[in-house]
């Protein structure tokens, strides 16, 4: 049987759009950045020390780099930092043409360029001037190529563990695509749907990749990470009831429940239940089915509603926070085993404070376990994108 998830909040930042974590190996500290708010942080789980560095302008990300210090994309200039000194050189611009643009997500693929998209300055959070954004790459002589256009608002991205699929987010088309990836070149093509969210869902957002080669999505406005084999676009729940543990009983062909389930974080206790033979049917109260045609043992959510989320006993876990505006993930620790996962406090009204507390905070699950010691895709692509200064 599996147990529930644990998710303890880390670092308590309150950050008005948390973003962009990344584990740095070589200071086995946690480096995430404030947009908003306009600082990068970075937090040492050792002493639980934090520092911070106050930028000019909205800072969407941050890498590191071999020769020391910083990249970060800061209003549409990938810049250096020194952190140090906390001194910051422009060294290149990117969307010239679109001076209300600002850079967002950003990450470094295995053969050391940087690929950095932008979206339009938002009236309020996630909303935008659609297809105003691009993707685009810079190489280490400050070359830039741009990818995409038309984008709304660039996102979540990372790499195949052959490096020959990248996943990109372009989160107001609810989709999480793939496209075949030549790293020699760093051309993209043949792009396509891997995930595709329902309406009211929330927007998936920042991403990263396992040891197995699935996708864990943070999903915006949704208080959760995906977890997404990208072969069949299924994620794979777990447990989130009262209880500890869902345990299910076939009683005359009627299934029996220990403990109360939970459904999007609210008690249910009058789902209905009927069984055929060796397949088990559970419907809600509209008569819809949320899970069919699968043994007792295995079940898989199958619903295609925006708020019924059924855990079962078996599978990778999706993890659930006591936060909405969950924005972004990646794997860090030792032994990259703990899932850090940033959030936003940005948009909420006092009600919704109140009842998050910890919104803007960073996350930290124990349960999930997935990444072995000797692989993982989110150890820090220390290649240096400037090599020339």
């Amino acid at each position: 049987m599996m147990s529930s998830v644990k998710v303890e909040c880390v670092i308590k930042a309150g950050a008005l759009i948390g973003e962009g974590p990344l584990w740095d190996e070589s200071q086995q500290t946690l480096m995430f950045v404030d947009i908003a708010g306009q600082k990068i942080h970075r937090w040492r789980p050792t002493t639980n020390q934090s520092e911070s560095v106050e930028t000019e302008d909205f800072v969407s990300f941050v890498v590191p780099r071999v020769s020391g210090g910083y990249l970060a994309g800061m209003g549409r200039s990938i810049v250096a930092v020194e952190w140090s000194t906390q001194m910051m050189t422009s060294l290149v611009e990117l969307d010239e043409d679109k001076p209300n643009n600002r850079l967002n997500d950003g990450k470094v693929d295995p053969r050391g360029r940087l690929l950095a998209g932008t979206m339009g300055r938002e009236k309020r959070p996630a909303e935008v001037q659609r297809q105003q954004g691009s993707l685009f790459s810079v190489t280490s002589d400050l070359s830039v190529t741009k990818h995409l256009t038309q984008v709304d608002i660039s996102n979540g991205m990372d790499w195949s563990l052959d490096q020959k699929t990248f996943f990109y987010i372009d989160s107001l088309s609810l989709t999480v695509d793939a496209f075949d990836y030549d790293s020699d070149s760093g051309r993209l093509g043949n792009r396509r749907v891997v995930c595709h969210l329902a309406e009211g869902e929330g927007l998936p957002d920042g991403m990263t990749v396992d040891a197995d080669g699935r996708l864990w999505v943070a999903i915006y406005n949704g208080g959760r990470v995906l977890n997404i084999d990208p072969e069949t676009g299924q994620s794979e729940p777990q447990c989130t009831c009262v209880f500890s543990q869902v345990y299910l009983w076939v009683l005359s062909g009627v299934p029996v429940v220990s403990g109360v389930p939970v459904v999007s974080g609210v008690p249910v206790g009058s789902l209905r239940y009927t069984c055929g033979f060796s397949q088990v049917y559970l419907w809600v109260l509209s008569g819809v089915p949320v899970v069919s045609g699968v043994p007792v043992g295995s079940l898989r959510c199958t619903c295609g509603f925006s708020q019924v989320y059924l855990w079962v006993l078996s599978g990778v876990p999706t993890v659930s926070l006591p936060v909405t505006k969950t924005t972004s993930c990646c794997f860090g620790g030792p032994d990259f085993s703990d899932l850090y996962v940033t959030s936003a406090s940005l948009g909420l009204d006092q009600s919704e404070r109140r009842k998050q507390p910890l919104a803007g905070g960073v996350f930290r699950d124990l349960g999930s376990k997935v990444v072995p010691q000797s692989r993982s895709l989110d150890k820090p692509q220390l290649y240096d994108v400037v090599s020339n200064l």
